[in-house]
């Protein structure tokens, strides 16, 4: 056996050539991070990670300087490069979160402050949408640490940290609650059946469902999570419950619901049943649109996380672009909740001009000429509440 140590770029390369009766050699490179570790019996290594080496050899009779054995590096781990995601957070996040912002706090506001300035908490569906508002204005507002967190590391502290996560779970969970508490109302309303259900509820069942993730967020490695890594085991119990209780559930809910609406409208006649059937499928197009393509990812993401993870840098890459873009589009449902339930009601749009006329936003001659223009037209849909029939 022929052994021979060279230095390369702070590395020892230690070269062992053992010859058989046969005269084939066979080479043999061993990496080491100084010379003392060079010893007689077994040898130890440490190079990124710990590396057990046992050869053991004898006579070591020759050094070789211009050893031209090569390394192989093929057992060593690739660090995945996430340069081209950060690059692309650098400007998609803080523009989609911007415009989420600015729509999400225009809209949600108008809808509370109609609410409250012309005392509208007629039925239980406008307090439902009134509590909608209030969820995706608290949603709204965590928007711009969520960016932080997901750009930069986080360097508020543990407190704002378990604050923010929090926020964003229970207003959540209370957004898809509350959606299938409306549907729920307007399908006994269209029924003629009674039936009340407190909006108090769906805040204490949003709580309670956040709870685990309130307890295990923490701040690691400079972010803020539940999770201690991408394969954390956690994440496949928590991102299960969440498909199932905040989209599976509330998708059956809805589908149930609006579908039973629908036939029931379709035995009526008019010019209401046309809109009203209008209204509640634009509804449940913003749900599925905004809602599908975000959890068929977490339901992937999941999966992957599930088998221990993927090794193929590429694949990593894709599911990280994904997950930005669908989660994005999933948020964009604080901007359209006002418009699909609130601002399609005649009455409610007109007591939304009117307030603006009071806001000094609204000229009269502009508010005048909207509304009877459109007087005669929603004549035959005004109803007295926010609706019966449409969101």
């Amino acid at each position: 056996m022929v052994c021979g140590l060279s230095c390369r770029e702070n590395v020892f390369v230690s070269t062992c050539c053992f010859y058989n009766e046969g005269n084939h050699h066979q080479t043999q490179t061993v990496l080491s991070s100084s010379q003392n570790d060079f010893k007689k019996g077994y040898v130890t290594l440490t190079l990124n990670k710990q590396i057990s080496v046992a050869q053991e050899y004898e006579n070591v009779t020759d050094y070789d300087e211009n050893s031209t054995a090569t390394i192989d590096y093929s057992g060593f781990v690739e660090m995945c490069s996430k340069e081209n995601n950060r690059r692309f957070r650098e400007w998609f996040m803080p523009t989609f979160y911007a415009i989420i912002c600015f729509l999400g706090l225009t809209g949600n506001l108008l809808v509370i402050l109609t609410y409250f300035y012309f005392k509208r908490l007629k039925t239980m569906t406008d307090v439902y949408l009134l509590n909608l508002s209030f969820a995706d204005l608290f949603f709204v507002f965590s928007l711009p640490f969520w960016a932080a967190n997901s750009m930069s590391e986080w360097v508020l502290g543990l407190p704002v940290c378990k604050i923010m996560h929090t926020v964003y779970k229970v207003t959540f969970y209370s957004s898809m609650f509350l959606l299938s508490s409306i549907s729920v109302d307007r399908y006994f309303a269209i029924s003629k059946l009674f039936l009340k259900i407190s909006s108090a509820i769906m805040w204490v069942l949003a709580v309670i469902f956040s709870i685990p993730e309130m307890t295990f967020t923490t701040v690691k490695n400079q972010t803020c999570t539940p999770y201690s890594s991408n394969n954390d085991k956690l994440r496949v119990g928590f991102q299960t419950g969440q498909i199932i209780l905040a989209f599976l559930i509330p998708l059956v809910i809805m589908s149930f619901c609006y579908s039973s609406i629908i036939h029931t409208l379709s035995q009526t006649r008019g010019f209401e049943r046309n809109k009203a059937i209008k209204v509640i499928l634009a509804v449940v197009a913003v749900f599925l649109a905004c809602q599908v393509p975000y959890n068929i990812v977490l339901f992937w993401t999941t999966i992957v996380t599930a088998k221990g993870g993927t090794t193929v840098c590429n694949n990593e890459n894709i599911q990280v672009y994904a997950t930005d873009i669908t989660q994005c589009l999933a948020f964009f449902r604080c901007c359209l909740n006002p418009v699909v339930y609130a601002f399609l009601g005649v009455k409610f749009r007109n007591d939304v001009l009117k307030l603006l006329k009071e806001l000094g936003c609204l000229s009269q001659e502009k508010f005048f000429k909207y509304t009877c223009a459109k007087r005669k037209a929603s004549l035959a849909t005004e109803t007295e509440t926010t609706t019966t029939y449409s969101p």
